[in-house]
């Protein structure tokens, strides 16, 4: 899509933006709200930062992720954006916001946090978001629960624009997972793929939506494996990568698995490839989320049973629990500004919640889907340790068969996960756009 494009489309989410906050702030009786992108935090007993990561709600305004500045909106004006660029030789002080997004905004260069105060004029009953600061004491009330519901909950549809910064964050993961694979086919270790995927992808480490999940053999077995191996075993029998990218704030969230040769693991691959498929086309407008995750443990039983893994049926494979033995997890959540994005469980715009199936306590969204969601789709075949162990402790594994789990344990487990777009008509896959854009 071309520059003059996305500015269109900046402006139609801004005005969307306005829109909604007008809502809000009227509803709970504000006048104004402003919205900090948060400060840097430093290590304990240390003058190092950690890597900042902006406020989600500030970057919802504006894809910029400098710390200190501030979105200042009053319904019926254009917002301001103060923006902190102290006078600092240590440090080189941000440059000046540039491109498609800047002109919507009243620019003010600000040196100090403080200067906030100074900049708002009459008194005004505001509404802040963001961490309480010496900046923001006493201007007003602090993410007030009743109004950061309201916005919380519309955050999960998604404009037009935030669809193509994701569109545009999975084009960027892609290129790092294709680095990736060709380092696990070229021998790299753990950490070399990792770096790979970082230099593909154009990003720095804290640059990252997440910690990239770079797995050989049984680390796939972990879910969110933290550590990235220097060296590499004689015999690496499979990879799971699960990694994304940003673009202007807004996440991908992308996992592939591989085998290192024929056989049964890549079997299992194939066999879940085709299930999450079959899954991708639920997301509909309309469609119960609990939904697709229990249809995700039918299909996976199916693949159990199909494969020797599970005996019996696959109906009573579900019903007594033994699909969680082997996918532990929710199918997915929500996608946006946080990996895990906000509003997942909420029954509406004043609040409440939707409880998750019983039985499934780790499933991260449980909403009726609407036009303009962007979800994860990831189901899983894993050989848990831990949870083998248990199952086999409690009587539960009477239907596994033992040899079969023992000649794929040291697979580790499979995860392949795609973003996608509830819409009008068929679902858009923004993953498999993404590869097929890609050489």
């Amino acid at each position: 899509m071309s520059q003059p494009a996305i500015s269109a489309l900046y402006v139609g989410h801004l005005r969307e933006m306005m829109a909604g906050a007008d809502r809000a702030l009227a509803a709970q009786g504000y006048e104004g709200l402003i919205v900090a992108s948060g400060s840097l935090r430093y290590l304990y007993l240390d003058d190092n930062s950690y890597p900042f990561k902006p406020n989600p709600r500030y970057r919802s305004w504006v894809p910029d992720g400098t710390p200190d500045c501030f979105v200042v909106y009053r319904p019926g004006s254009r917002p301001s954006l103060l923006f902190h660029q102290p006078d600092d030789y240590w440090y080189l002080p941000p440059a000046l916001p540039e491109g498609y997004w800047v002109g919507s905004f009243d620019l003010k260069v600000v040196r100090s946090p403080a200067e906030l105060k100074q900049s708002l004029g009459g008194a005004t009953r505001w509404a802040v978001l963001g961490e309480p600061t010496a900046a923001t004491e006493g201007l007003g009330d602090h993410d007030p629960a009743a109004l950061t519901t309201l916005l919380d909950y519309a955050r999960a549809t998604k404009t037009p624009y935030e669809v193509e910064c994701m569109a545009r964050a999975s084009a960027a993961g892609v290129r790092g997972h294709r680095a990736a694979e060709a380092g696990f086919r070229a021998g790299a270790t753990e950490y070399e793929i990792h770096l790979g995927y970082c230099r593909a992808a154009g990003a720095r480490e804290e640059e990252l939506p997440y910690n990239n999940i770079i797995a050989f053999d049984t680390h796939a077995a972990v879910l969110h494996y933290q550590h990235l191996d220097r060296q590499r075993a004689p015999t690496v029998r499979s990879f799971l990568i699960d990694a994304g990218a940003q673009f202007a704030g807004y996440s991908s969230d992308i996992t592939r698995t591989y085998a290192s040769a024929s056989g049964d693991f890549q079997s299992l691959i194939n066999a879940l490839e085709v299930a999450q498929q079959a899954l991708t086309a639920l997301v509909r407008p309309g469609k119960d989320y609990r939904e697709i995750h229990l249809a995700a443990h039918r299909a996976i039983a199916g693949i159990l049973v199909e494969h020797g893994i599970v005996k019996g049926t696959p109906e009573a494979a579900v019903a007594e629990g033994v699909t969680s033995v082997f996918f532990p997890h929710g199918i997915g959540h929500l996608l946006g500004l946080m990996v895990h994005d906000a509003g997942g469980f909420m029954a509406g715009p004043e609040g409440g919640s939707r409880p998750k199936p019983e039985g499934h306590p780790y499933l991260r969204l449980t909403r009726n889907l609407e036009a303009g969601f962007v979800v994860t789709i990831e189901p899983g075949i894993y050989f848990i340790e831990s949870l083998l162990a248990k199952a086999k402790a409690n009587g539960g594994g009477r239907a596994i068969d033992w040899r079969r789990v023992d000649a794929l344990k040291p697979f580790g487990g499979i995860r392949i996960e795609d973003n996608v777009v509830a819409g009008a008509g068929a679902p858009r896959n923004l993953t498999r756009e993404a590869f097929a854009g890609t050489a």
